[in-house]
């Protein structure tokens, strides 16, 4: 059978901010078994993860790609794979020189590049470096995919039994509560982002969401943890897996993504294309 896993990535994993990931299985096409949540707390311990055996098949919450418009001005290969060794040769002070240059060029208000599927998923540019720092999370989760041949549908072909697709938690959370729900200060910790992640979760095991994936749990004390989690990781990853079950239910139809996917800009998982294209996050 195969393993459903929802990672929540962070480009600096530690003790304190590891990778968070919730292991699942699928128990029908519409629901999900959320068997366990764990941590890996260090980059060696995040790669021995994915070259774990399979068939497993993990949703990750970091862009896979980067803008067309980024890849063209910079002259890097137009495929995904050589793409991202170009840039994984990169140190971040200078792959951060370049986007800065690229952005001090561009226009008030198109400071960033974006790709296809960010206007409908509503994500931030991956050349952005703060709040979030998805340039730093696509530099070190892209290379690691890489290295470790998993295979990414539309993207690059690897080892069939280890699936990775690119997931995004904020565009499924915003849709059942258009709020904040998580921050990493202790003075963000309020009651009112503890009530939004309790009704996140709620409508996840009720699958009263834009995927309709309903979500099964036998430890109360589990789901207690995870709305508790005033950082968001434990839901994040939660979300990631209701994502990776739909994928793996459309499995046979191309894990429910795009007929063409830029190859080297790439998909997030159950995003439909079809969606209003005006959300695009232009911090």
């Amino acid at each position: 059978m195969t393993q459903l896993l929802g990672i929540d990535f962070t480009s600096q994993p530690s003790q304190r901010k590891p990778v968070t990931v919730a292991h699942g299985l699928a128990t029908g096409e519409r629901s999900v078994r959320l068997v366990s949540i764990e941590t890996l707390p260090s980059w060696a311990a995040f790669e021995a993860f994915l070259l774990r055996p399979g068939p497993w098949l993990g949703a990750f919450d970091f862009p896979f790609g980067l803008p067309r418009e980024s890849v063209l001005e910079h002259g890097w290969p137009v495929d995904w794979a050589g793409m991202v060794r170009v840039v994984a040769r990169l140190s971040r002070q200078e792959f951060k020189a370049l986007a800065d240059a690229e952005r001090a060029s561009r226009p008030a208000g198109q400071k960033y590049t974006h790709r296809a599927t960010d206007g409908p998923a509503g994500s931030h540019s991956p050349m952005k470096f703060v709040n979030p720092p998805v340039g730093w999370m696509f530099l070190e989760g892209a290379r690691r995919l890489l290295d470790a041949g998993v295979h990414i549908p539309g993207l690059h072909g690897g080892d069939g039994s280890r699936v990775a697709l690119e997931a995004y938690p904020g565009w499924l959370a915003r849709g059942i509560v258009p709020a904040s729900y998580k921050s990493e200060t202790a003075s963000g910790l309020t009651g009112t982002r503890l009530t939004n992640r309790m009704l996140i979760v709620e409508a996840l095991l009720r699958g009263t969401h834009a995927l309709g994936v309903s979500i099964q749990c036998e430890d109360p004390a589990l789901l207690d943890t995870i709305c508790r989690d005033g950082t968001g990781d434990a839901l994040d990853s939660m979300i990631a897996l209701v994502q990776a079950a739909w994928a793996h239910a459309r499995r046979d139809a191309g894990y429910g993504l795009p007929l063409q996917i830029d190859p080297v800009e790439g998909w997030i998982a159950g995003v439909s294309p079809l969606d209003a294209p005006d959300s695009i996050i232009r911090h």
